[in-house]
């Protein structure tokens, strides 16, 4: 009889293994010594803890489903409950315990980890609607466009989550697109109607600016062009294909009725400019006539200056005033001179001068009077009051005095 630590084989070759609930028949065994029977069986048994070993290492490394695990242990198990091995084979019952218990605990923590990623599934979902529904509203087409574009990429790179839930996400989701891609489509086509819109105006006003650009009415052609411009700016943009050309056929019309006008009033200019020098001599030759000394001799002279004044014709406009100023300076020295001239000659006029001149000194006399008066009697506010009226009276009095002069007397 032979034996070791784990089994025995007895003098009729049977071969046992010894366990923690006593002996257990292995198998038996003719062919060779007992030796050899035990070393065959210890093998059989190194061979299982060889594959428990490795099934150990695919648990705790790798995916393994729990259902394949438990088949791979209960297969296992099978090998140790028939005793067919020479070993510890509670030590392998214990390590397949063992394993059942990892596996337990590695589905629960696979489940509780789905279960985190289905909540976080669902929440990046739910922020996915919840942007898309707000996006809905957004009158960014481009950009809005995009995001919506990018946030159903993020959406196909989530897990799924059950089926009711993720359908009804889902239906929000798509819905949330349709209602923008519905208003993006509505905004577009009413744009659209708008730039066609723009389009038939803007045709009407290049036909009407076309027409006027021959136009040599200077001051009313000019007037409407701009009116033009006012209505067209008003109408918005028509088609990118229509725009340029149309505006390029509106600018084109205006601007040969613009040049036109420039070189008429480049030509005009020129006219008003040597009218101008022309008026400037007759000017200077009727400022000679000053001072008059001669009135009968400066009233002829005048006379043909003004005559050839009037033959010239216009001068620029920003020139006019001070060129005419001067003449008439000149024109109004000879009306003073022959007012002056009526006057010394008119007996009836020096009578009224004189007369005049009488009543005004005794006003002023008068008033002078009643202020020594009033500042005597200590009356300080009348007599400045008194004080106001002399200085009018004497300024009267005065221009009349000058007046009585130009009679000579």
């Amino acid at each position: 009889m032979s034996s070791d630590p784990w089994g025995r084989v007895d003098e009729t070759g049977t071969v046992y293994v010894r366990t923690a609930d006593g002996e257990q028949v292995v198998g038996s065994w003719a062919a060779g010594s007992p030796e050899e029977a035990l070393a065959y069986f210890e093998r059989k048994y190194e061979g299982l803890v060889v594959e428990i070993g490795l099934l150990e290492k695919r648990v705790q490394t790798t995916d393994l489903s729990a259902k394949d695990a438990k088949t791979a242990i209960d297969h296992l198990r099978e090998q140790v409950e028939a005793h067919h091995a020479v070993g510890d084979l509670d030590a392998l019952r214990k390590r397949l315990d063992k394993l059942v218990e990892n596996v337990e605990a590695r589905r629960e923590e696979r489940k509780q980890q789905r279960a985190k990623q289905s909540d976080e599934a669902r929440r990046a979902k739910e922020a996915l609607v919840s942007e898309a529904e707000e996006l809905a509203q957004s009158d960014q087409w481009r950009a809005a466009g995009e995001r919506l574009r990018a946030l159903v990429d993020t959406w196909k790179g989530l897990p799924r989550l059950d089926r009711k839930s993720d359908d009804e996400l889902w239906h929000r989701f798509s819905h949330a697109r349709s209602a923008f891609s519905k208003r993006r489509k509505a905004h577009f086509a009413q744009l659209d109607s708008q730039r066609e819109e723009a389009r038939r105006t803007k045709e009407r006003l290049v036909a009407e600016a076309e027409a006027l650009s021959g136009s040599t009415d200077w001051g009313l052609t000019a007037a409407r062009y701009r009116e033009l411009m006012t209505e067209w700016k008003a109408a918005g943009r028509a088609q990118r294909e229509h725009e340029d050309d149309l505006w390029n056929r509106f600018r084109g019309a205006q601007d040969v009725f613009f040049a036109a006008r420039s070189s008429v009033f480049a030509e005009r200019d020129a006219e008003q400019a040597e009218n101008l020098k022309l008026k400037e001599e007759l000017a200077e030759e009727a400022e000679k006539l000053l001072p008059v000394t001669d009135l009968k001799a400066a009233r002829g002279a005048f006379r043909s200056i003004n005559e050839r004044w009037e033959a010239i014709g216009h001068v620029p406009r920003d020139a006019r005033p001070k060129v005419e100023g001067r003449m008439h300076t000149v024109e109004r020295a000879i009306q003073e001179a022959e007012e002056a001239e009526w006057r010394r000659t008119n007996p009836e006029a020096r009578a009224r001068a004189a007369g005049l001149t009488g009543q005004l000194q005794a006003a002023v006399d008068k008033l002078r009077a009643q202020i020594e008066q009033a500042r005597a009697q200590g009356n300080t506010s009348k007599a400045d009051k008194l004080e106001r009226e002399l200085e009018g009276r004497q300024a009267l009095l005065d221009q009349a005095l000058k007046g009585l002069q130009e009679f000579g007397g």
